[in-house]
């Protein structure tokens, strides 16, 4: 066999590097901002408040949990951060905008209005633990339909449902945990309260 078979003549020796100021530098892309407009009605739960309100739905467990009013997520935030699982975490957000913007690795979104939902759903799903925000002007309906869907599943504690709602709101089963200044909200001006509703 020939030796020039082993060699090879055209292997470059050298490459050349590029210099550090002719590397292409890539800006992180940033998301969009959600835009929050008067049409969603969402109220951005404070962070310190949104904890206060998990602390109030009692200790972790297999909880089923129900967020019915997810707007920007500010209550999931403070569920998971608290250590419930997202496998047990059902959000619900009418608004599309608002919606596509919750990513949260195994929690179901449910693009629906909540309304609609529990019409749907009574008598085939119930869950030990609702936390909400409710849109202000239709509080009354989403708690009614809230405590519809509100029930111990298989769990011997009572099942509860922790509430942020206008001052003004009483219903004969609420237990008013915190009374809310006007300045909760940077959009609003409003007195609330958390409530809890225990069944």
């Amino acid at each position: 066999m020939k030796k020039s078979v082993y060699r090879r003549p055209d292997k470059p020796m050298m490459i050349d590097v590029k210099r550090p100021s002719e590397i292409e530098v890539r800006k992180p892309v940033l998301s969009a901002p959600v835009i929050v407009d008067s049409a969603t009605e969402c109220h951005v739960t404070p962070a310190d408040v949104a904890a206060r309100m998990v602390d109030y739905l009692g200790p972790v467990g297999d909880y089923l949990t129900l967020e019915p009013s997810a707007g920007t997520g500010a209550l999931i935030k403070a569920l998971l951060a608290s250590g419930h699982s997202p496998c047990e975490l059902v959000a619900i957000e009418r608004h599309i905008k608002l919606a596509t913007s919750l990513n949260f690795d195994g929690v179901s979104i449910l693009n629906r209005c909540f309304l609609e939902y529990v019409q749907e759903v009574q008598g085939k799903a119930e869950f030990a633990r609702i936390i909400m925000n409710p849109p202000f002007s239709k509080v009354r309906q989403h708690i009614k339909a809230a405590l519809d869907l509100l029930g111990r599943h298989t769990h011997e504690e009572p099942a509860i449902l922790v509430a942020l709602v206008p001052i003004t709101f009483k219903h004969d089963e609420a237990e008013t945990l915190e009374t809310l200044g006007p300045d909760t909200f940077s959009a609003a001006k409003v007195n609330t309260k958390i409530i809890r509703i225990e069944r």
